[in-house]
């Protein structure tokens, strides 16, 4: 082998080290003695030495410097991140730094593997450099790809599972249940159904509990979820607890709504399946039909042709 096969391996070693050298430089654990005042400072860091070793551990460590360049500007930007983050069910405070150190971890393995990949094809030239561009943006995009897929997946569970838990919480409230008590209720019955949903119930229950305004924990329910039933029955629940109406009448009206819309979602994909068809019909099933009935008539043709 020359000198030109050897280099793009040799560049493709050199940049998968220094990756490695500078996540383990970010993640290199702090000194026992800092350690210590830590935990005299916070005792709940004792013990956990082992549950922080591992590469999530050392993600963890190394999150606040990895997301330091992708940071929000503005409380703005810093505000819808955490409720993206919650829509998708991730609700803790480290949720945000995490996902953008992520972002950059799978920037730089995209980066490498993208390079790799060019430089062993075309080597040093605008093919290989564009690999390298391609595949650091694959990485950086990924997650926000997945992120999106497992919030629209949780809210359409919530959607679909929030009927029945209004039903349940009407029977819980005409039954002579208070309003919290009935969520207490709904959280313990519907765990294994509902689960998306009664974790969110779970966590407005222990809101409740800490001393919360009623109002304020409703609220944060409707954002939390991003679905938009969730916010109006929010709204209508704080309605009904500011000016004294019967909750049992608006939860009533409220499940009655959303049944009649997750019917007409229902009727209406039904309705989509006919112009679903039409690319498996003509791509597939139609070319097959064609041989078998135009099939025999051609080669009857292609004889009586040749035959004279």
């Amino acid at each position: 082998m020359d000198f030109e096969q050897i280099l793009p391996f040799a560049a493709f070693i050199g940049i998968a080290c220094g990756a490695w050298a500078i996540i383990s430089l970010l993640s290199k654990s702090s000194s026992k003695v800092d350690k210590r005042l830590d935990e005299l400072r916070d005792p709940t860091l004792r013990g956990r030495d082992q549950q922080d070793k591992g590469m999530s551990g050392m993600l963890e460590k190394a999150a606040p410097t990895l997301s330091k360049a992708l940071q929000p500007k503005t409380e703005l930007e810093a505000s819808e991140l955490k409720v993206r983050l919650a829509n998708a069910g991730f609700q803790s405070p480290n949720a945000p730094q995490l996902y953008l150190a992520i972002k950059v971890v799978l920037l730089g393995i995209g980066a490498t593997l993208g390079g790799g990949v060019g430089l062993m094809k075309w080597g040093i030239t605008q093919n290989g450099l564009t690999a390298t561009v391609l595949g650091a943006g694959a990485g950086f995009y990924i997650p926000e790809i997945i992120l999106t897929l497992i919030k629209k997946s949780r809210q359409e569970k919530i959607f679909l599972s929030l009927p029945d838990a209004l039903d349940l919480l009407v029977v819980c409230v005409e039954a002579g249940l208070g309003l919290d008590a009935g969520l207490r209720r709904i959280s313990e019955e519907l765990k294994d159904t509902a689960a998306e949903l009664c974790a969110e119930i779970e966590t407005c229950n222990f809101q409740l509990q800490i001393g919360r305004p009623r109002r304020e924990v409703l609220h944060d329910f409707g954002i939390r979820t991003g679905v938009d039933d969730v916010k109006a029955l929010a709204a209508i629940l704080i309605q009904s607890d500011k000016f004294g109406g019967s909750i049992a009448q608006a939860l009533r009206v409220q499940s009655d709504s959303m049944r009649v819309k997750r019917r007409q979602m229902a009727e209406e994909r039904a309705q989509q399946t006919a112009v679903k068809m039409i690319f498996p019909l003509v791509l597939f099933i139609f070319p097959g039909i064609f041989v078998v009935l135009v099939g025999p008539a051609a080669i009857m043709m292609i004889n009586g042709l040749l035959s004279k």
